[in-house]
């Protein structure tokens, strides 16, 4: 497991002064790739071997965001490998130890020369402890997108969306969807399905969903392909 300290900065807080989910998905992001360094397999280790880890899918539940300088711990783990994919948990809590937030993640391994899955290697395996999953109710990866959406005005990919791969990175994609929440929408849960990659220049069509406890918000192409669908649950859901 890793873990790191930190305290809620004001540029991670939403209007209401508590940390957003944007704000929460990159400590999380950047847990594991602080754990990956410290193992010494992060970008270096992957780059020389033609090796890329991308995200395929979030569930990011949320029992509280926390507040303008609150400390909290992040932490993150590595509970299984099954071929060519990663099984991963992240939690966040307070110093003193209430869990605020809780999220399972899978990950896909490719190799980039050979534009393949790859499987893990025998340093990944070695490196990287493997221990229980996080007792969570966990959702399908899988996201249904309702009937009944309209279609909403298109984003243009611009540098700021690139991460180091070139491609949208995956929080941005989230960033994108928060855009076609109502405004009273109180986020429980946060699932994200990523089906394509969109790099500089693509357009991004958003076609939503909206109830008042979900919103589902499909990030299409123009021959109407998703790139990533994004579902919002509220605290308003039964359960």
């Amino acid at each position: 497991m890793y873990l790191f300290k930190s305290q809620i900065r004001y540029s991670e807080c939403d209007s209401q002064a508590r940390l957003t989910l944007a704000a929460l998905l990159n400590y999380f992001q950047d847990c594991s790739t602080f754990q990956s360094e410290a193992l010494g397999v992060g970008g270096k280790y992957l780059k020389e071997n033609n090796l890329v880890w991308v995200l395929s899918s979030w569930q990011i539940v949320v029992n509280r965001f926390p507040g303008l300088c609150e400390e909290v711990e992040t932490g993150t783990f590595p509970y299984g490998f099954k071929g060519c994919f990663g099984y991963r948990n992240f939690f966040m809590r307070t110093a003193g130890g209430e869990t605020l937030a809780q999220a399972n993640s899978l990950w896909t391994l490719l190799n980039l020369e050979q534009q393949t899955m790859a499987h893990p290697t025998e340093r990944m395996k070695e490196v990287y402890e493997i221990q229980d999953r996080l007792p969570m109710e966990y959702a399908p990866r899988k996201i249904t997108v309702p009937e009944g959406g309209v279609y909403e005005e298109a984003i243009v990919v611009k540098k700021h969306h690139l991460d180091t791969n070139h491609h949208v990175n995956n929080g941005q994609f989230v960033d994108m969807a928060m855009n076609s929440l109502p405004e009273d929408f109180a986020i429980r849960q946060m699932r994200a399905e990523y089906r394509m990659q969109a790099r500089l220049g693509d357009k991004l069509i958003p076609y939503v969903v909206r109830t008042p406890e979900l919103c589902v918000v499909s990030l299409r192409s123009l021959e109407g392909n998703p790139f990533a669908v994004v579902e919002f649950i509220s605290n308003g859901m039964p359960g």
